[in-house]
């Protein structure tokens, strides 16, 4: 006889978690099937390890130029294997927050296996027949596999083994000039290897402002980070142990390869024909309530063709959450969504770039920006490089952000603040501490105020003028 729950949740990462557990705390009934560990891409392959290791290189860089503050140190002396067992040790920690003994204790009934759909109301795993009142796909994403002459039969890692590796590359070609790519490239750069990037578009982190990725370009080239753009991999040989990867223009030689090119959503062993669900060429197709094209069954996170980032998983499993144990009536909106990529500066945005503003809303669109080096904090810190880009409707209301700089990732908040209670750019013109980098957003809002004088200032005049001839020969 089929065991009946109020949620089955498949897939155990960011976005799975919070239906489930919210789903126990509120006490409904509630399976979450696994197939590998709790915790997803996140905690094990994504933001905890990554961040971890991008921290240890920092702290390799700052050591290397700390001569500019008048403080000499000896070249740093870098154990990578120690850097890689900082990243473990990270892992270790936060990994009891996601374990199962604490979503059992939370009331989840948690199953590793290996499952799959039979019909559209019933999911098998471990020959059990599992049927509820609503279905959750939340099985995540993996990296995406390059069709590259040679490239399986010389050997790669993606960010899935990069974290456990303890011998570092002396050269490490990169595949990919998206986040994933220059994060690591950076980071492995700043701890000794030789790094090139091959990005197929013309410019690093395509998705950002043109204007905030030239300053990382810049910074990269600073610190001898070779990146070829418009320039794909078009063959990869083994020589005498290295790697050539030829791309047409260049031999480029490794010893490993990072592929960063993409990722591919986890749908093929859950034969989503039979439960009714449609997959695009991207992922998992959904509604603005996240249900799948059975209403039954929801999905959430990086399945999706949407946005694959902690954060949104979280977001959209909230949403999901709700409209699965309750009435389908919440919508998932991607009008404030926001995203950082960790390099040095940070890279941060919110909303519409400005092409995409002016494509939408013409000549109502204005744009505001500034420099981090007109910011106190910036100077003192001797982290000048940046800026911040707001682009608004002629009325104040944020279309848009774009922040490159030290801490952005931080620092954008504010913004997404405003943006979700519908504030205009004024409202960031409070009081700010000072000398603190958050200068940067309200220094940004006085420029806009400054820029409104002006404009009126001018049509007063013009105003002014016309009356006058007015009045002259009326």
């Amino acid at each position: 006889m089929a065991v009946e729950y109020d949620l089955v949740v498949i897939g155990g990462g960011s976005g799975g978690l919070v239906v489930a557990g919210v789903a126990a705390a509120l006490k409904a009934k509630v399976a979450l099937v696994e197939k590998h560990r709790l915790g997803g891409d996140c905690l094990w392959y994504g933001c905890v390890p990554s961040k971890s290791l991008i921290r240890a290189s920092r702290v390799a860089y700052e050591v290397k130029h700390a001569g500019r503050f008048g403080i000499y140190c000896n070249d740093p002396q870098i154990d990578f294997a120690k850097a890689i067992a900082h990243v473990q040790n990270t892992i270790t920690t936060i990994k009891p927050h996601d374990s199962p003994e604490r979503f059992e204790g939370l009331g989840v009934e948690v199953i590793f296996g290996d499952g799959k759909f039979i019909d559209k109301k019933t999911f098998e795993v471990n020959n059990r027949r599992l049927k509820a009142r609503s279905f959750v796909i939340a099985t995540g994403s993996r990296p995406a596999t390059l069709p590259i002459p040679g490239l399986k039969e010389a050997g790669f890692i993606t960010n899935e083994e990069v974290f456990e590796i303890t011998e570092r590359p002396d050269t490490l070609a990169i595949i990919g000039g998206g986040p994933i790519g220059c994060e690591l490239g950076q980071a492995f750069s700043r701890l000794g290897s030789k790094v090139t990037i091959i990005a197929s578009r013309d410019r690093l982190l395509p998705k950002e402002d043109p204007e905030a990725v030239e300053v990382i370009h810049q910074q990269f080239k600073s610190e001898g980070i070779n990146f070829l753009l418009n320039t794909k991999a078009e063959k990869i040989e083994v020589v005498d142990g290295k790697k050539y990867i030829w791309t047409g223009k260049e031999k480029i030689i490794a010893d490993q390869i990072l592929v960063a090119a993409g990722r591919a959503p986890n749908v093929e062993s859950l034969n989503l024909d039979a439960a009714g669900v449609k997959v695009g060429k991207k992922g998992i197709q959904v509604n603005s309530k996240l249900q799948t094209s059975n209403p039954h069954i929801y999905a959430c996170g990086d399945v999706l063709s949407g946005y694959q980032f902690t954060h949104v998983a979280s977001y959209q499993a909230n949403i999901v959450l709700k409209n699965a144990l309750f009435l389908p009536i919440f919508k998932a909106s991607d009008r404030v969504i926001p995203w950082a990529t960790f390099t040095e500066p940070e890279l941060a945005r919110v909303g519409l770039t400005e092409q995409e503003a002016r494509e939408k809303y013409g000549n109502d669109v204005r744009v505001v920006k500034q420099e981090y080096a007109d910011v106190d904090r910036a100077q003192a810190d001797g982290k000048t490089a940046g800026f911040a880009k707001i682009i608004t409707k002629r009325n104040g209301q944020i279309l848009g952000a774009h922040l490159v700089g030290a801490a952005a990732g931080e620092l954008i908040h504010e913004i997404i603040l405003a943006m979700s209670h519908n504030l205009k750019l004024s409202a960031l013109s409070g009081i700010h501490i000072y000398p603190t980098l958050s200068e940067v957003n309200s220094k940004a809002a006085f420029a806009q105020t400054r820029q409104n004088y002006e404009q009126n200032h001018r049509l007063q005049q013009m105003l002014s003028s016309i009356f006058r001839v007015i009045r002259r020969f009326g």
